[in-house]
């Protein structure tokens, strides 16, 4: 049996809520925690603090992945597609810095497979992507509310309206690359 090859991603794509729910559905995840990154507020941001947009910090998941399972380059894919990588600092709704795309890599490697997908996916968009790709300085892992919050909030209407409709799109596009469900 092949061990476990466990890797680190940082991607922030609005609200982290939603790229949350998004990844705790890909086969080969591991573990998705909520939290900030890129800022440069000091000490540890709280989520009033990022809601300002004056921190720096975006809202982010970190995905812990098996390597083994699902490649680091299949992780971009599914997160380019399934949020807007052509708006700045907007998801929709969610307006502000805290709410921008964004790739935190990890080392070279990732960095630069992150530049290759940005330009595979970019013929797919009428607007050119402005998802930053920066290395990762820090992550803080948000207050234990946002974590899990999906999954725990279903019937919110912010979960039913806006992630709902995301996993939908996920489960169209990436059906082949998600957990299989025990019937």
């Amino acid at each position: 049996m092949e061990t476990k090859k466990l890797e680190l991603v940082t991607l922030g794509g609005g609200c982290f809520w939603c790229v949350e729910a998004i990844f705790q559905e890909v086969n080969g995840v591991e573990k998705v925690v909520s939290g900030y990154s890129g800022g440069n507020a000091p000490g540890k941001p709280t989520y009033r603090e990022i809601c300002s947009g004056l921190t720096g910090y975006a809202e982010v998941v970190q995905v812990s992945f098996d390597s083994n399972v699902i490649s680091y380059e299949d992780i971009l894919v599914i997160f380019m597609t399934t949020h807007d990588p052509t708006t700045i600092n907007q998801q929709g709704a969610d307006r502000g810095t805290q709410y921008r795309s964004v790739i935190y890599y990890h080392n070279d490697e990732q960095k630069e497979i992150a530049k290759m997908v940005s330009k595979k996916v970019s013929p797919f968009y009428e607007q050119p992507i402005v998802t930053e790709i920066t290395a990762l300085d820090i992550f803080h892992e948000a207050e234990k509310v946002h974590q899990d919050y999906y999954r725990n909030n279903q019937a919110q209407g912010y979960c039913s309206f806006v992630i709902t409709p995301k996993l939908a799109k996920l489960r169209k596009l990436h059906g082949d690359k998600l957990k299989k469900i025990a019937a």
